[in-house]
């Protein structure tokens, strides 16, 4: 998106882009910036996708890499996890010490994981999981397996070549936190938010996300 194609004065959107960075939900970014909630609504849209665009290209990961599934949507009742109505699945991929790469994902099986896997991470990896059934067939696959048994423990060992997805888990916290202040999220726009929340996970402190963001917006 490029700043002469929106009608918003440029400060406005400074303004504006500052709000989305604190997390403010677009009805109170409008209120405070003093545009139209449309209008905040509209420009939070085009920061999303901006940010879905740049956030995709980066190179394939490679050494010590965490790798699970996890499930997004309205908290009910009954079933939660693999298999709860409702839900949408999602797959991650986890550098340790750096970044996370996500995508949805229309179900959790080997078939449809380890194309992902594949594309995503270097041959020879030190890939970690936990016993998942879809994962087994990296046993027999060009990575480095290690799975985490969590009926009996969350971690066997901690630091470099600790069996553990301890990284890829504290990303879905941390998305799912961000994601419930919204209190609802149409399924058309989640991809949006769901890179959203990468973006914020991998790019640093706010301080750095407002000055990245205003430079993908031309407005630095």
């Amino acid at each position: 998106m490029n700043r002469r194609r929106s009608r918003l004065p440029a400060e406005l959107q400074r303004h504006l882009v500052e709000h989305f960075v604190a997390g403010t939900p677009a009805r109170t970014a409008a209120d405070l910036v003093g545009v139209n909630r449309h209008t905040a609504t509209l420009y939070f849209r085009k920061l999303r996708e901006v940010i879905a665009q740049k956030v995709e290209d980066h190179s394939p990961f490679t050494g010590e890499v965490e790798i699970d599934e996890s499930y997004f949507g309205s908290r009910k009742h009954g079933k939660r996890g693999r298999g709860a109505p409702g839900k949408v699945p999602v797959f991650g991929i986890l550098k340790r010490g750096g970044k996370v790469y996500t995508v949805l994902v229309p179900n959790v099986s080997r078939s449809t994981l380890m194309p992902i896997i594949r594309d995503r991470v270097r041959p020879d990896s030190l890939v970690y999981t936990d016993g998942f059934a879809s994962y087994a067939v990296l046993d027999v696959s060009e990575f480095q397996h290690h799975r985490i048994d969590h009926e009996h423990t969350f971690s066997d060992g901690t630091g470099r070549h600790g069996v553990h997805i301890n990284g890829i888990e504290n990303f879905w916290s941390q998305a799912k936190r961000h994601l419930r202040r919204y209190n609802g999220i149409p399924r058309a726009q989640f991809p949006l938010f769901l890179k959203e929340c990468e973006w914020r996970f991998n790019y640093g402190t706010p301080k750095q996300l407002r000055r990245l963001l205003l430079e993908w917006m031309d407005l630095a």
